[in-house]
Order: structure tokens, then sequence, then C-alpha cells
């Protein structure tokens, strides 16, 4: 047994190609999350294996490698660009006789830094404890040393058994909190979806621009740095779109490749945001090399939330770090766009965005010429209130045409307020 010591901030990075996985970690994609989780990788180690060893997960000259970078660069922790088996990372750590972390244990330090609000605390918390369960026999001579604060004391086997009995408390204990959070947010949406206020949703790979773009489409002051996971928390913001009104626009938090099961579902409450929204915008960076293969990830969580099936309007961010690109609006065979090429830090296609963004949300707008007589005074000073008349031509006979565009809600709304029906409006044909 050993003393297992608090995590340092200089950080062996260790990264396997297995010959027989053709869908490997990023290394490079491994050092930004390091960065991000506050750590300095003073060594990495590389190699490969066919597959892992299920004791060690590296073999036996590997890990003496390992043990060598961390003794010639004093490091204080040893972080595998892979998921391990709480076996496995006891053994690693009992040979290493240092602190180990695998890729899950990285993102959730991350996640642990970056939440602020008492939800993201919340779900940050969970994801945690649920990794931690599965790693609690005899990593530590004194348990007493655990943090988390759960209120573990004392050493021995009868303390881990209590400990495995508090987790599952506190576990249960922040899911029923968790579910109060969801049915607030439920009765919040159930009131948009009651007004008929359509939902944009921002969604895409950590770090294409999210944040960035969603503080110059709403003047918001959300939290932006160019790091993985700089937001978590999601941020609602009300906007006004021209023909269509009022809308809600929701930041959440950015995916990121073989994102572990445990954290989607411990923000599957943040995620419910997406999966209501009238529209996904998916923000890309167009600047990544890997720039296909992050829309892949991306579309691979949206499936697993049961979200593949809401509209998507693709946004290709950072044209700025493109060489002579101007923005652009793609359209596909039908000519609805499906892809606008912008830069959140310049500006740049911003007018492009907000043009294809009504036109997919206007697919049920309502666009007539309405023939009024004497008598449709009531009809007609709503459609002005409403802002909704483009042009009004008064004709000899006394009627007036007046030509409105609208969301189709609001025009059965409209003449409901007048005590008219649909059928009894007379339509000016053109």
């Amino acid at each position: 047994m050993f003393e297992r010591p608090d995590v340092g901030e200089r950080a062996v990075l260790v990264h396997i190609d297995f010959t027989h996985h053709e869908d490997s970690e990023d290394l490079g994609e491994f050092r930004e999350l390091v960065t991000s989780a506050s750590v300095e990788p003073v060594a990495t180690v590389t190699g490969s294996r066919r597959q892992p060893s299920p004791r060690l997960f590296v073999g036996e000259g590997k890990l003496e490698e390992i043990r060598d970078a961390v003794a010639a660069n004093e490091a204080d922790v040893v972080l595998f660009n892979h998921a391990l088996s709480p076996s496995q990372e006891r053994n690693i750590e009992r040979e290493l006789k240092c602190r180990v972390l695998d890729r899950t244990g990285v993102i959730l330090d991350i996640f642990a830094q970056r939440a602020r609000t008492h939800e993201g605390k919340l779900q940050v918390e969970l994801a945690q404890l649920e990794h931690m369960s599965t790693r609690l026999v005899r990593g530590w001579t004194h348990l007493e040393r655990q943090k988390g604060g759960i209120g573990l004391r004392g050493p021995g086997e009868t303390q881990l058994e209590t400990d495995r009995r508090l987790l599952r408390e506190r576990i249960k204990s922040i899911n029923k909190r968790l579910e109060k959070v969801r049915k607030q947010r439920d009765q919040g949406r159930r009131a948009r979806n009651r007004a008929d206020i359509p939902t944009l949703s921002l969604v895409g790979y950590t770090n294409a621009g999210k944040s960035t773009l969603f503080n110059r489409i709403t003047t918001s002051t959300v939290y932006a740095a160019d790091q993985l996971f700089a937001t978590l928390d999601p941020t609602l913001r009300r906007l006004e779109l021209p023909d269509i009104g009022p809308v809600v626009m929701a930041d959440t938090v950015g995916f990121i490749r073989h994102l572990p099961h445990k954290l989607v579902e411990a923000f599957r409450a943040t995620l419910e945001e997406t999966t209501q929204a009238s529209l996904l915008l998916h923000v890309i960076d167009c600047h990544d090399s890997r720039r296909d293969e992050n829309i892949e990830q991306v579309e691979e969580v949206l499936a697993e939330i049961a979200a593949d099936e809401i509209p998507v309007l693709q946004v290709f961010n950072k044209i700025d770090m493109l060489e002579d690109f101007e923005p652009r609006v793609d359209r596909n065979e039908q000519g609805i766009p499906v892809r606008v090429w912008v830069s959140a830090v310049t500006g740049a296609g911003l007018e492009l965005l907000f043009d294809a963004i009504v036109e997919r949300l206007a697919e049920d707008v309502v666009h007539h010429y309405v023939l009024l007589g004497p008598t449709d005074g009531k009809l007609r000073a709503l459609l002005h209130e409403a802002g909704s008349v483009l042009s009004e031509e008064h004709r000899e006979t006394g009627d007036s045409v007046v030509e409105v565009r609208l969301q189709n809600r609001d025009w059965q709304q409209l003449l409901s307020r007048a005590g008219v029906t649909e059928d009894s409006v007379r339509l000016d044909s053109r």
C-alpha cells in the first residue's frame, strides 16, 4: 500500500496507439485538455501495442519508461489519454507511487473548475461521485485523507463500507435535486411552448467558438476563452428576429471526442435545452484539421441524447483564420440554407447567419395579400398593431389590400382576436 498524494501541477502524459483501434484518441487534443486543467505537461510518453494489458494497461518496459519520466521531471501525476479501469488505475499507482488519472478524470477535473451555477455544480459532483464510486477500494491507507466534502472519517475496511453507503446516499440526494432543477426547466420550457417561442440551441465541439458567437449575437457577456470547456453552464437569452418575433437562444456545454457516457448522463438536464430546440446551430471550427471528425462526434452525441431529428444549420466559424475567404451561405438542392461561413471574432457573415436563421424558422411564416373592407377595421388594426403590415394599397371601391407577413401562429391568434375564421378572410390573388 502507499499514501496517495494530492494531485499536483506537473504531469507526465501517456498516449498509446493501439493497432486494432481505428478511432484512437488525439494526443494534441489531450494536451489542450491538460492545459485547460491548469496542469503543466513536463513529459510525454508514447508507444504502440496491439491491445491494452489487463493489469497495467501498458507493458512492463513502457511502465519503466513512465517511472523514469516521473523521476526525471519530478512529476506529481501521470495522466493517461485513455479510459482506465479502476483496477488498472490502482495497479499503475502502486507501481509508480504517484497519482494516476485517466482521460475521464481529467475532463471531470476541468468540469469541476468551470462549473459556476448551482445546477452545473450538482451535475459535476454527480459525475465525480459516480466515477469515484468504482475507485475507492484499497487506494488509500487512511481514508480520512480522501477529499470531496462527503464527511469520510477513519481508516480500515469498515470505513470502506461506510464510504460506499455515503456515496450512494449523496448520489441519491443529488439526483433528487437535479430532478427538481429539471422540473423547473420544464416549466420554463412549457411556458415558451405555450407562447410558441422558437428556441435556437448552439451545439458543437468544444472550443469551436460557441460562446463567442453567442456573445456576438446576443450582446451577452458569457465567459469565452480559447480553451476546451471554457463554459459549462447553459445560458438563455431572448432575441427579436424580423418576421419571426421573439426567439430564445441557448448556449450549451461543448462536446468532445469519446465524451464519457456518465458525463452525458450527468449533463442530460442541460442538454435537454438541445433536445427541445426548434433549430440547432451546429458551430464548427472550419480551421481545425480534424473538422470532419469533430462533426461526426457531435452528431453521435446528438443521436445519443435523441436530438438527431431536429433541424440543423451548420455554422462554419473562424473564417478569419483562413486565407482570402469571404462569408457565404451554402444551400441544398431545395434552396434551403444548410451552412453559413462566419467569424464570431470579427463579426463577418453574421448578417448572412441571421438571414439564414430567419429563413429556416420562417418555414411556418404566412405571406398574404388580405382584401379588407370597411367592416374589417378590427382585423386591420390588429395587423398594424402586430407590425406585420409590409404595404397597404387603397382602392376606389373603399376596400384596401394589405400585404402581411408573420408567423402562422400569430396569424391564427390575430384572426381569433378579430373574431373571424381563416375561411372568411378574403385574399387577393397576385
